[in-house]
């Protein structure tokens, strides 16, 4: 046994730990009957509509959902299909996989993000980083929630990682990886955008494409529910639960909230949204140019969360990618006071690990009724791009840039 299969062990058994315990947990409660994955029982609900040809979208709950999971699927019929692995085992096998898979994805994405890092800190570039920080990355909110409910965040944002970060441009397969996670969720079409403003404007066109092939491949199949999706269902963001709750972190979520509900809410939201797109749009060609491309997905990823119509508090799983950058731009060593240092890092952590939107007072329309204060702390999340936008704004303006 070599000195660096004894060096490499510990980081191993640490990484693989949590996706067995996730994998024992499924199988133990498929045997018990546990509750596991209210999300991950939609997908797969949706998947066992498809094979079985019961329509996807006529009623609020598929019949193969057990009692304790009955959420309409919401999702493109495309979903559905891509689903159908989830199908092949039960519910909650079903979650511990999807679980697993997740936890290991999330590992990879932040050694994808380290790679991009070159003049990151001598202590991130040791081979146990990503597995630390993945563990550490447990902890928040986001990375929690997408795991317990079965969500399936982290695999879309692992999806748009590799495709921006790891295949690159000049690639004959750049892109198809986005058009993929947009047929699961239609957010991920945002990072089509990302890729016209980087210059690789044939990956955008092999993204829509695949998008659109995997829509007419639907549409050869189901075509009543391809029909209903894009007619209807699509249309009405309500049907996956009142998007008011404090859990929705968008613009919209927001403007929902100070309104008590108003069905205009997106006609005040788009204008905010071409404001923010222009200084957006700018910053990703300039960090692109200067060769950083993490940052330049950073932007585009939080635009997107800031401006769709519903964006969950387990949609933000960004953050992840978000805390490698900004510790890869702690100095090393740190000066002193070292606590100005690590400030804009511990912000972000402390507020995506403290869990406040939990503790918020919400549901049964109370956010109606929230002080300012709470308005305040309830928007937690949307309002952690929006200051690091100000903060940029106001240093560049200063150094007169």
């Amino acid at each position: 046994m070599t000195v660096s299969t004894l060096r490499t062990r510990p980081s191993l058994v640490a990484l693989l730990f949590f996706p067995v315990v996730c994998i024992v947990a499924g199988i133990v409660g498929w045997r018990l009957g546990w509750h596991l994955g209210v999300d991950n029982a939609v997908y797969r609900s949706g998947a066992v509509a498809l094979l079985k040809r019961e329509p996807l979208y006529d009623s609020m709950a598929l019949s193969a959902e057990p009692s304790w999971a009955r959420l309409p699927f919401t999702y493109p019929p495309t979903a559905a299909l891509l689903f159908v692995p989830l199908a092949l085992v039960s519910t909650q096998v079903a979650w511990g996989i999807l679980a697993a898979v997740s936890i290991l994805l999330l590992t990879w994405v932040i050694k994808i993000c380290l790679d991009r890092l070159p003049d990151r800190p001598q202590w991130m570039t040791t081979p146990r980083t990503a597995v630390l920080i993945g563990i550490i990355a447990l902890g928040l909110e986001p990375v929690w929630r997408t795991i317990f409910l079965g969500q399936i965040n982290i695999v879309l944002m692992a999806l748009v990682v590799v495709d921006v970060l790891l295949i690159g441009p000049n690639k004959r397969y750049g892109g198809i990886l986005i058009g993929v996670a947009a047929a699961v969720k239609l957010t991920p079409l945002i990072f089509v955008a990302h890729l016209l403003l980087t210059g690789r404007r044939a990956d955008a066109v092999r993204a829509l494409a695949g998008f659109v092939l995997l829509q007419l491949v639907m549409f050869a199949l189901i075509r009543h529910d391809v029909s209903q999706f894009w007619g209807t269902a699509v249309q009405d963001p309500q049907r996956i639960g009142p998007i008011y709750w404090a859990g929705n972190q968008s613009l919209n979520g927001l403007v929902l909230r100070l309104t008590d509900n108003a069905d205009w809410s997106m006609r005040v939201v788009a204008p905010i949204a071409v404001v923010l797109a222009v200084p957006c749009a700018i910053w990703v060609r300039r960090l692109h140019k200067a060769d950083s491309p993490l940052p330049a997905l950073l932007i585009s990823a939080f635009f997107g969360l800031l401006v769709s119509p519903v964006s969950w508090s387990h949609h933000w799983v960004w953050v992840v990618p978000l805390t490698v950058y900004l510790l890869s731009r702690l100095p090393d060593p740190l000066p002193a006071p070292r606590w100005r240092a690590i400030a804009p890092v511990a912000a972000v952590v402390l507020v995506f690990a403290s869990c406040v939107l939990l503790a918020m007072r919400n549901g049964k329309a109370v956010e109606f009724e929230w002080t300012a204060a709470e308005y305040v702390i309830g928007s937690a999340y949307l309002l952690v791009p929006l200051v690091a936008g100000v903060i940029l704004l106001v240093r560049h303006v200063r150094r007169g840039g």
